[in-house]
């Protein structure tokens, strides 16, 4: 096996993309043996919504495309990861304005979390950032 399995897709800054970015992670997920029904898979897909919609909603048109990735290191470690190209970190926003949005980071950062990973932000080359979770792979190897 190699040491090391990948996949991205580069969909259009716009909401009917999230979708499809979450179908394509847990797609897959499922051919690199990560049953759909799995608590992880569960996890990833809620994490790949809200990294996926938070590059559509806040790079403001200036990141006409993101990409997802997902990187499987020696069926130990699993990466997710959305890439777009505003320069912009997320940021956690104020307790009042968390009622109606703003909460996805702090999901993301729990489901890694319990997930027994962590989260980051990583500034790209081209001025952009990548925005993902490293956490444990959960399927013995068969």
């Amino acid at each position: 096996m190699a040491d090391h399995q990948q996949s991205s897709l580069t969909l259009p800054s716009a909401p009917a993309s999230v979708a499809i970015a979450r179908r394509h992670a847990l797609a897959v997920l499922a051919e690199w043996g990560l049953p759909a029904d799995s608590e992880t898979a569960d996890s990833v897909r809620l994490i790949v919504s809200e990294l996926a919609t938070n590059a559509v909603q806040h790079t403001f048109g200036q990141s006409p495309t993101f990409t997802i990735e997902l990187r499987l290191d020696r069926d130990e470690h699993l990466r997710v990861g959305v890439t777009d190209s505003h320069p912009r970190r997320p940021r956690r926003l104020p307790a009042a304005v968390q009622q109606d949005n703003g909460r996805g980071m702090v999901i993301v950062r729990f489901l890694a979390a319990e997930a027994g990973g962590r989260l980051s932000v990583v500034p790209t080359a081209s001025g952009g950032k990548t925005v993902g979770i490293a956490m444990p792979w959960p399927v013995a190897v068969r």
